[in-house]
Parts: structure tokens; C-alpha cells; sequence
């Protein structure tokens, strides 16, 4: 579970440091609190299902960095992965300081991180909005 929650960090944070020239020094997770270490949590314990519902077309990745139900069968699931993407995004920005726009482009880095992890077949929003398999 700790090499997953590593993983995750080290990925995002990757993302930003090299697709975002603008955003100089790297950021990261400074303190581990019980808040971010459930929801990291959270996103180990749901991956599997998740990743069904991905394959099947229930779910998909949208342009703003979280999931979003494609179909009633993945409502529950995409409410609680992006209640813990929010409190993952939140941490960066704020112990990174990032200002108001912060929130943002941290949604827009890990929505590209996404959509590139992404299996061939799965639904993803580009960044017009459109929606693709693929």
C-alpha cells in the first residue's frame, strides 16, 4: 500500500514538474495527514473496480481530472474516487501554495496524466470536451 501511495504521488507530481515549464520547483505532498492518507486509501481500495467499470464504458476520464459516470452503474463509484481526488488535489495546492489558480491546474495536469495512462477502449474527455474511446 505505501509503494501504491508512493507511486501515485511521484506520478502526479512527475506530470507537473515536466508538462507544466510555467510552474518552476516541484511540488508535492509536504505532510502526510490522516486526511490525505485516507484518500489515498481509498483510491488503492476502489482501483479494481474502478478499472471494470473503466474497461466496460461505465466510466471515464474526464478533461477536469476526475471521473465521471457514463452510465448509472458508476455513480457510487466515481462520487468516492473524486471525493478523494479533491482532497488529493486541495493538499497539493495549498501546502504548495499555488493561489487561486492552483486548484485548477493541478486538475488539468492529472487529467493529461490520465488520459495518457488510459487502456486502449476507455472513455476520455479531450480537452475541447469532446469525448473519445481510446
Amino acid at each position: 500500500m505505501k509503494r501504491f501511495k508512493t507511486s501515485l504521488v511521484i506520478v502526479l507530481f512527475s506530470a507537473i514538474a515536466l508538462t507544466q515549464a510555467a510552474w518552476a520547483g516541484s511540488y508535492d505532498i509536504k505532510e502526510m495527514t490522516s486526511e490525505i492518507q485516507q484518500a489515498l486509501s481509498g483510491r488503492q481500495a476502489r482501483y479494481g473496480q474502478l478499472k471494470q467499470l473503466k474497461a466496460s464504458g461505465a466510466i471515464g476520464e474526464s478533461n477536469e481530472g476526475y471521473v465521471e459516470a457514463l452510465s448509472g452503474s458508476g455513480a457510487s463509484i466515481a462520487s468516492a474516487e473524486n471525493a478523494d481526488r479533491r482532497v488529493i488535489y486541495s493538499a497539493i495546492v495549498q501546502q504548495n501554495n499555488l493561489g487561486a489558480n492552483g486548484l485548477a491546474q493541478v486538475q488539468k495536469v492529472f487529467a493529461e496524466v490520465q488520459r495518457d495512462k488510459a487502456a486502449p477502449g476507455e472513455s476520455i474527455q479531450l480537452p475541447g470536451g469532446n469525448w473519445t474511446k481510446k
